[in-house]
């Protein structure tokens, strides 16, 4: 069996032990011409992903490639290094997103799986790049990631089918973080902390959202730009884009709102920033009354569904606190063990700053919707 050793340099993208390690993995796991590589001939990219994994490109030198005699054997590939993992449910994490990534990929839904090993996977190098955080605004993307999303909703996959996976893993991850002592927490983040107790918190809101009765669909759960592809020739046609997506590595049957409500979050974050923290908030780019309903309809309409736009909007807008409080939650576990470098003290601020501000405005209109009631009585 392969043993992956990730080298402490990793994060730093084209290092000697990563091409070394890349070159490894294909010479083990693919057949041909792929069995002559090594660490000199291959051209080897670190390619800018999500925040969980490791992505490089792989390629055959143009010598190696001419001496391929199966139309199957790739050119190129993409080698997909997974993140720290948290206990035994983070792995059986890891499982489902490989039996589904297959499935995808046996439904032609999804990049082709070259294959599996320990620490990570093999997949098929698609000419595309990630979507811009200002191209989530685009009316023509976000119409298409609607449909794309509803596709998603529509399939049948062979998992457990009741919403049980947000809150198994937010308990999973907070008794993680009763066990890890928090250090080099910075001062403003430890302030909101010392005021929040996140098991009563996640508590409040399962019993908040299972009122909503939302319908429960196979999500994605993480449709951010980083993990929507676009065609390189889309740029150059935008009249008809073509989108991929990609990474299922958070997927489960969940509810429907949650997947819209992270997507419509993840307007506001801006992963390319080449400085600490490594991202940008901007809550003025949280999409506008007509953004959201234009996405929610193209949504519906995609799935045949005749419900009320306004109705799912109002929805999602109550599953966007389980949005930030997952993400934070994610950001605090990664703050103590990820490699990779990025600013996950600052990022759990903002989301759990942005949840207790949305929380304080839901309540506010529950009160205000209780005295109009009395009003009318």
């Amino acid at each position: 069996m392969l043993d992956i050793v990730l080298p402490k340099t990793q994060s730093t993208g084209d290092c000697k032990e990563m091409r070394e390690l890349t070159a490894r993995i294909c010479r083990d796991y693919l057949h041909g011409v792929w069995k002559k590589v090594n660490a000199k001939n291959i051209d080897f990219k670190h390619i800018s992903g999500g925040l969980s994994n490791l992505l490089y490109h792989v390629s055959l030198p143009e010598s190696l490639f001419a001496e391929s005699k199966r139309q199957d054997e790739p050119k190129e590939v993409l080698i997909r290094v997974y993140g720290q993992t948290h206990g035994e449910g983070a792995i059986e994490a890891l499982i489902t997103e490989s039996v589904v990534f297959t499935l995808l990929s046996e439904r032609g839904l999804g990049p082709k799986l070259h294959g599996i090993f320990p620490g990570g996977r093999i997949e098929q190098y698609i000419d595309a790049r990630p979507l811009k955080t200002r191209e989530l605004a685009d009316e023509k993307l976000s119409v298409r990631i609607a449909q794309k999303m509803a596709s998603i909703h529509e399939m049948e996959v062979p998992l457990h089918k009741e919403p049980e996976w947000l809150w198994n893993t937010l308990n999973r991850w907070l008794q993680t973080c009763e066990k890890k002592p928090i250090k080099n927490m910075p001062e403003y983040v430890s302030d909101i902390m010392e005021k929040t107790d996140l098991k009563t918190e996640a508590n409040w809101l399962k019993n908040r959202l299972e009122t909503e009765d939302c319908s429960v669909v196979f999500c994605h759960n993480d449709m951010q730009e980083g993990n929507i592809l676009i065609s390189r020739d889309a740029d150059a046609n935008m009249e008809d884009p073509e989108l991929v997506i990609i990474d299922f590595e958070y997927c489960s049957y969940n509810y429907r709102s949650f997947d819209i409500a992270n997507h419509f979050a993840e307007w506001v974050y801006d992963y390319t920033e080449p400085n600490h923290p490594f991202f940008k908030e901007d809550l003025t780019k949280y999409p506008s009354e007509k953004q959201r309903l234009d996405f929610i309809r193209a949504y519906l309409h995609e799935r045949g569904s005749r419900e009320n736009p306004k109705k799912v909007m109002r929805e999602v807008e109550v599953f966007t606190l389980a949005s930030h409080l997952f993400w934070a939650v994610w950001a605090l576990i990664n703050a103590k063990t990820s490699q990779i470098p990025f600013g996950y003290w600052e990022y759990a601020g903002c989301r759990l700053s942005a949840y207790f501000q949305l929380k304080q405005k839901l309540s506010g209109c529950t009160q205000l919707k209780r005295k109009m009631d009395e009003l009318t009585v």
